[in-house]
């Protein structure tokens, strides 16, 4: 029962149980107050014990429940414009600056533990994207980035990242994934929108996502990765498009790489 408890700044049981707090405690205070003696320094119980129960009962739920609401409302509205300004309204996904953010916060707190801050990040891009705009149009291929969005959301795990960079360009960061786990990770993802039923306007159109990226180990940094990644992106682009190019930024000599067709 207390697991579903929500006391958070924006829950709703905490309006609730702070106005039942409060109130107990408007109470207890009219009793000391009302019962206490400043002459004989001693405290009894009031002859009309009962008002100080009854008048707070009256005045303390309206007032802490009108005042807590009105501060849930005003913490649901802060977490809403933090939303607003850390997501992309199109494919809720996260936008560039707060991925960069965020990466960079996490890689900050690992730089001395290789073991613990190890992972990986991806840049994907939709191939041949500009002909989904060209043949149906511009809401075809909004709804196209919303398909891939989901089903990219849907195939990592929990702690994982994904933003939208711009465009048709996406970006994942995967913590504490070593290399040969970050290869599996992106090719579930390749695949996993390679078969996905695209119909524009009832028309079969398949889409494909190229794939660069980098596992590495601290220290690291998001715009250097960022690097690393994209130089992939551009060999498996280059390749035909439609597959992955991972490498390993431990050791630039050592890649990790495979091509599907």
């Amino acid at each position: 029962m207390f697991k579903r408890l929500d006391l958070s700044p924006t829950g709703k049981h905490r309006v609730y149980i702070l106005t039942v707090l409060g109130t107990l405690a408007c109470i207890a205070l009219a009793f000391v107050l009302d019962g206490y003696s400043f002459e004989s320094g001693r405290w009894q119980l009031p002859v009309r014990w009962y008002n100080n129960i009854l008048i707070p009962l009256i005045v303390a739920p309206p007032f802490f429940y009108l005042l807590l609401s009105k501060l849930r409302e005003l913490s649901l509205a802060h977490r809403e414009l933090l939303t607003i300004a850390s997501t992309d309204p199109l494919t809720n996904c996260l936008n560039r600056r707060a991925f960069t953010a965020l990466v960079d916060g996490y890689l900050s707190k690992f730089d001395d533990s290789a073991e613990r801050g190890q992972g990986a990040l991806f840049v994907l891009d939709v191939d041949h994207f500009k002909a989904v705009n060209d043949k149906y149009g511009h809401d075809c291929g909004d709804e196209a980035l919303i398909l891939i969005a989901d089903t990219i959301k849907a195939n990592v795990r929990e702690p994982d990242l994904v933003a939208r960079l711009g465009g048709e360009e996406f970006a994942v960061f995967l913590p504490g994934l070593d290399e040969g786990k970050a290869i599996q990770a992106a090719e579930r993802i390749r695949l996993a929108v390679r078969r996905l039923p695209h119909m524009p306007k009832g028309e079969s159109h398949p889409l494909s996502l190229s794939i660069g990226g980098v596992t590495f180990e601290p220290p690291a940094n998001f715009q250097d990765l960022y690097q690393y990644a994209d130089q992939r992106l551009y060999v498996a682009k280059r390749a035909g498009r439609d597959r992955i190019d991972i490498t390993a930024r431990r050791d630039p000599g050592a890649r990790a790489q495979m091509l599907s067709n």
